[in-house]
């Protein structure tokens, strides 16, 4: 069975949501298992889930972009990666990552590229989304890949919205879609 290791922090709820949509396009793959692993205030991950992340063929990473870059408890997992990082643990595994802030922009690829950066750090192949952007005037934020990203699903949340209100239906659709393809390639490796 293929497996995917969702590590993810969320701040105020959207990332989660974010990160069930990615969830739902992994699983969605024949065969596949995806789990999520959610980052806590604390920056730590829950009991076991570093042995378990180490056994999953593909790790895709997920958090806020806060000033221009994940939020610090991501960056604390990252930093304690290194362990892994010293015995080349993840090296080889599919890599790919999600983000979400108040912004149109708001500086989500420097998130995206801290993980690209982490998971080359690690020996990964990175994944992209492999979708074209909703770039004509008629599409707004109902339609897949709105944001146009590329590197990663990117969504927007803006700052007076709920979890239950953002991120919009085009951007969990473009995390599900995500999701999926890195399953999908992942199976396809296995």
């Amino acid at each position: 069975m293929t497996t995917v290791a969702i590590v993810y922090y969320s701040g105020y709820g959207h990332t989660v949501k974010l990160a069930e949509a990615v969830q739902a396009g992994a699983a969605s793959e024949t065969g596949a298992k995806a789990t999520l692993y959610r980052i806590d205030a604390n920056g730590d991950l829950p009991e076991g889930a570093w042995e378990e992340i180490a056994k999953a063929d593909a790790l895709i990473y997920g958090s806020p972009t806060y000033m221009g870059g994940p939020a610090w408890q991501f960056k604390k997992f990252a930093d304690a990666s290194s362990k892994v990082w010293f015995t080349q643990g993840w090296k080889n595994k599919l890599a790919a990552g999600f983000t979400t802030s108040a912004s149109t922009n708001g500086d989500k690829f420097s998130t995206m590229e801290y993980f690209w950066t982490l998971s080359q750090q690690h020996g990964q192949v990175w994944i992209g989304t492999g979708l074209m952007p909703a770039n004509k005037k008629e599409h707004g934020p109902s339609d897949v890949n709105w944001t146009a990203g590329f590197a990663g699903a990117l969504a927007i949340s803006p700052s007076d919205a709920s979890p239950e209100e953002a991120p919009r239906s085009g951007d969990l659709e473009t995390a599900r879609l995500l999701g999926r393809r890195v399953a999908e390639f992942a199976t396809r490796l296995r």
